[in-house]
């Protein structure tokens, strides 16, 4: 079978992991940003602790993917739980990373500028930091997510289904047509992903910010 066939007659596998891997990649990267951007704000508030948290980080993302998935087993067993879980701790550096890197490069001036006009923390924090930093913040979503995704392809190992069934079937039986009917999806699916937070980096970037 050529791969547009194998395409055709998988149609509905193939919608049923993309879907799946959709909501894995959607849902450990919701959780990431939610984690991550406060944590990486709070980081540049007690620089202290920064180092030891982004190291701990770090530190996961030098586990290989599988052997975190596994890590996951005893904790959550098969299914996509623990897959969430294992996505969202590898999402978590370049969000924080970015976060607090970008916030810290604020110019003092600005900020300095701000609380003589007598605006509060806050009032700096989401008036000028933030929007000053977003372009890094969104940087590390971006790439958070294209990471998030290729890992997602081997929650399969773990039962966590997605576009890895279709991959480890495909080698299991040595047909290339099948790893590529999901390997194609998987790589499409990043692009999106990337493009999205692309777009709204645009959209929520003052103009007089934007490039």
């Amino acid at each position: 079978m050529s791969l547009w066939e194998t395409i055709v007659s998988r149609k509905s596998d193939i919608w049923m992991a993309f879907v799946d891997h959709l909501y894995l990649s959607g849902v450990a990267m919701l959780i990431a940003i939610l984690v991550a951007v406060p944590l990486g704000i709070i980081l540049t508030r007690y620089r202290w602790i920064a180092e030891p948290i982004i190291g701990l980080a770090a530190l996961i993302q030098t586990v290989p993917g599988l052997a975190l998935l596994a890590f996951m087993l005893p904790l959550f067993g098969i299914g996509k739980t623990p897959a969430i879980v294992a996505l969202t701790l590898y999402a978590l550096l370049p969000i924080i990373r970015n976060t607090y890197t970008g916030i810290l490069g604020v110019d003092r001036s600005v900020i300095d500028a701000g609380k003589g006009m007598g605006m509060t923390s806050r009032q700096i924090l989401w008036m000028v930091e933030l929007p000053l930093s977003l372009p890094f913040i969104m940087a590390g979503i971006r790439t958070s997510s294209v990471f998030t995704v290729g890992l997602a392809a081997l929650a399969a190992f773990i039962g966590g289904g997605g576009l890895g069934d279709l991959i480890v079937r495909g080698m299991s039986m040595n047909d290339n047509n099948l790893i590529l009917a999901g390997a194609i999806p998987a790589a499409l699916l990043a692009l999106a992903f990337d493009l999205m937070f692309r777009l709204l980096e645009r959209k929520v970037t003052p103009h007089g910010m934007q490039s």
